[in-house]
């Protein structure tokens, strides 16, 4: 049994989020992915070369076919084929997220790049960051090159969609921490090892609805101070430096 055509249209159609929605599934792509995906996750279907098949006979899907190298290339999204594509069903996620006190907790505001989101979620996997607050306007994190980036995190940290400001508010005298050109330097702010950390989208930063409710504000300094250099850093390579900091502190 080979990949089909209209096997490989249902695959190219959960490029777009409404698919995705409508079927509840998402794409992921090449073995490794897969293969992490598949201890968490339930697969519909999953197409690979034979070889790929034979190699790892604990791969198991609803349905699994092998296919051609020419089939997996009309059904990528990425620049060169894979040799294996998946397509998983959502996992079901509460109506609303894990608390906020006694955990660190990422909070994504208009996060709108993919890459960058999947990166975010494998950089709070790392870090043992187990949740994932997303503002509405954030990329979703079952677009394929979310799904990609994250190298199977998706599956082990959770995230949730809403309104930031609603989901913040009313949490006391819990820290909730945010990124900005003129907050206090990283490197000697005192760091908790519980609170939100806000990250803004890559244009716009963080909102003011938003920013009204943070009541720490950090800054990653540049090295040597006063120095010419870019003027900011890419969201996930933020998050990674600001993940780091707090759990040096933990430690």
């Amino acid at each position: 049994m080979s990949l089909s055509k209209n096997r490989i249209k249902y695959i190219r159609s959960l490029k777009e989020k409404k698919f995705r929605n409508e079927h509840r599934t998402f794409v992921a792509e090449g073995a490794k992915l897969v293969s992490d995906l598949l201890a968490t996750c339930r697969c519909q279907f999953l197409a690979a070369l034979p070889e790929i098949l034979a190699a790892y006979p604990g791969m198991k899907a609803d349905e699994m076919v092998a296919a051609s190298e020419g089939e997996l290339a009309k059904a990528t999204f990425l620049k060169t084929a894979p040799q294996v594509i998946a397509v998983f069903y959502q996992p079901d996620l509460a109506d609303k997220p894990l608390p906020l006190h006694g955990r660190l907790t990422l909070a994504l505001d208009g996060v709108q790049d993919p890459g960058n989101v999947g990166t975010i979620i494998r950089i709070a996997d790392w870090f043992g960051i187990d949740q994932i607050l997303c503002s509405p306007e954030t990329a979703d994190i079952y677009n394929p090159k979310t799904v990609q980036a994250s190298m199977g995190a998706i599956a082990r940290v959770r995230t949730f969609y809403g309104q930031l400001p609603s989901l913040l508010s009313g949490q006391g005298d819990l820290p909730l921490y945010g990124t900005f050109l003129e907050g206090a330097s990283i490197y000697s702010e005192p760091l908790t090892t519980e609170g939100v950390i806000v990250l803004g989208s890559e244009g716009k930063g963080i909102s003011e609805a938003t920013e009204r409710l943070i009541n720490r504000r950090l800054f990653i300094p540049g090295h040597p101070a006063g120095e010419v250099a870019s003027e900011s850093l890419n969201v996930a390579a933020a998050a990674a430096v600001v993940c780091a900091f707090f759990r040096r502190t933990k430690a």
